[in-house]
């Protein structure tokens, strides 16, 4: 497997170009981060307001990525990836002419849209690699995606500089953002003629039912039903987030109807969802041993999503500010020092989920990574200005190392859970990263960044804890080939068997 990784042949031609489109989601989704400082000089935003852009940033992925998780489901990863690729352009162009904080705001919450491509690549992934490499595949996938927000932090101040000639020698930030949603568009008509769904021979398994995620039993339809409303919760957060004081996007009116508006969605949501398993809640379908699997597993890696997904969220949003602060650095030197923690994901996410491979035990490879993200936030908790800087940023590597790891390792297991409902899976867990990245970034808005760290050290902690007592380890998690290629592998050996 890691010998393919220097081909671009077969299916690592596949991996490449997949990994390379949620690059440049996440260069899009991270765009605003680098010229926080400068967009909030020059458009008079109060401190309140810049975080508050950070956590908009967030907010529709959380519904995007479920609503693109049953699209990519219906259509597969190589229309959903390129239509997403190409809605880009429109948050990046409404961002770069924004004149305000409510504009901004707009063009901030689309732009969360573009940030659940992640999806479609677990499953287009899940297609063209077998079980037994499944997890340095998810790992190289999503590290070297992820390693678009280090393309943000690090290039994109760059190309603004270079440009500047054209603003009289000011950071020229509207173009560069401009420029991120032009490039998106453009390889997103690339991808949608140069990839395919899947293998020769191989058949794309589409789920029976559309509009909720099919479970197998009453238990696990009940442990949805919950999940979907934390979503909703993550929502209702941001909008009471929108109405406080020094923001005022919202008035207390608009905000008590949007949680109305939320209510409804949840209700929505519940409806479908009983739509799809009405006949197994009357008790008019059984499924077969063979088709079960408990969304209890499900719920139990959104939080695992949360604590290292998440994590990483709150994490990339506000360490070039925690820097400055802390060690009284100049803007640049701060953002260059805090982009060593999403740079991390080129090496850390695939060696999770290498680990994961290796180690023949997904279930104690998540328990332990976990454990080891709680220790590291939990020391980068006591981190302040009389420590020696390097220091600080060798235990900002140690957490981003394990935060990332535990990306790779939850991945490792996603799609080893309910092939067909890959895509709705995936949703729900990277929903869950996106409900953690809005919840850590609340604490961070309303109180420090030594909170922020201890909250998130402890709920990876926990995290562990659950994991060791309650994660169960997928079937076949180190086959050679999914049981579904099995079978029509027999399937397509029988005739012949029988000629003979």
């Amino acid at each position: 497997m890691l010998k393919g990784l220097v081909s671009f042949t077969g299916r690592y031609r596949i991996l490449h170009q997949t990994w390379f489109a949620f690059f440049l989601t996440f260069v899009c989704w991270f765009n605003f981060a680098p010229f926080a400082t400068t967009i909030g000089k020059q458009l008079h935003l109060a401190p309140e307001q810049i975080k508050t852009l950070g956590i908009c940033n967030l907010a529709l992925t959380i519904p995007a990525r479920i609503i693109i998780g049953m699209l990519l489901d219906r259509y597969g990863p190589r229309i959903t990836y390129s239509m997403l690729l190409m809605f880009a352009v429109v948050p990046c162009m409404a961002t770069a002419l924004s004149q305000n904080f409510n504009q901004l705001v707009i063009s901030r919450l689309l732009m969360g849209i573009v940030g659940a491509g992640f999806v479609v690549g677990i499953r287009m992934v899940s297609e063209w690699f077998p079980p037994k490499d499944i997890g340095i595949a998810q790992g190289v996938y999503g590290g070297w995606g992820n390693f678009g927000a280090f393309g943000a932090e690090f290039a994109l101040p760059i190309i603004a500089v270079a440009a500047s000639f054209m603003t009289g020698g000011a950071s020229n930030w509207r173009l560069t953002i401009a420029l991120t949603g032009i490039i998106a568009a453009i390889y997103g008509v690339i991808y949608f003629n140069t990839v395919q769904d899947t293998p020769a021979g191989k058949t794309y398994k589409r789920p029976k039912k559309n509009g909720s995620l099919e479970v197998t039993s009453v238990k696990s339809f009940w442990a949805m039903i919950v999940s979907n409303f934390g979503l909703i919760f993550a929502l209702g957060l941001l909008a009471w987030r929108l109405e406080q004081k020094n923001i005022h996007f919202l008035n207390l009116s608009q905000m008590y109807l949007v949680w109305v508006a939320l209510l409804g969605l949840f209700a929505y949501q519940s409806y479908q969802a009983y739509k799809v398993n009405q006949e197994l809640l009357t008790g008019r379908k059984i499924y077969a041993p063979s088709e079960r699997y408990q969304f209890g597993q499900v719920a139990l890696l959104e939080f695992t999503y949360i604590t290292n997904f998440g994590s990483e969220l709150a994490a990339v949003s506000m360490l070039p500010a925690f820097f400055e602060k802390t060690f009284g650095l100049e803007h640049v030197v701060a953002g260059m020092i805090a982009s060593i923690y999403p740079f991390m994901n080129l090496i850390s996410r695939p060696s999770g989920g290498l680990i994961s491979d290796k180690f023949s035990s997904r279930k104690w490879t998540m328990t332990i990574i976990s454990a080891g993200i709680g220790v590291s936030y939990l020391i980068t908790h006591f981190i302040n200005k009389s420590w020696p800087l390097p220091l600080a940023i060798a235990v900002t590597i140690l957490a981003a190392y394990f935060a990332q790891a535990g990306c790779g390792a939850t991945y490792g297991i996603v799609p080893l859970i309910k092939k067909e409902a890959t895509g709705q899976i995936a949703g729900n867990v990277g929903a869950y990263g996106n409900f953690g990245g809005v919840v850590y970034l609340t604490i961070y808005s309303l109180t420090n960044p030594p909170t922020l760290f201890a909250t998130m050290g402890i709920a990876a902690l926990i995290c562990a804890f659950m994991c060791a007592f309650f994660l169960k380890e997928p079937k076949g998690s180190f086959a050679s080939a999914s049981e579904d290629e099995s079978l029509e592998m027999i399937t397509q050996k029988a005739p012949m068997l029988a000629e003979e």
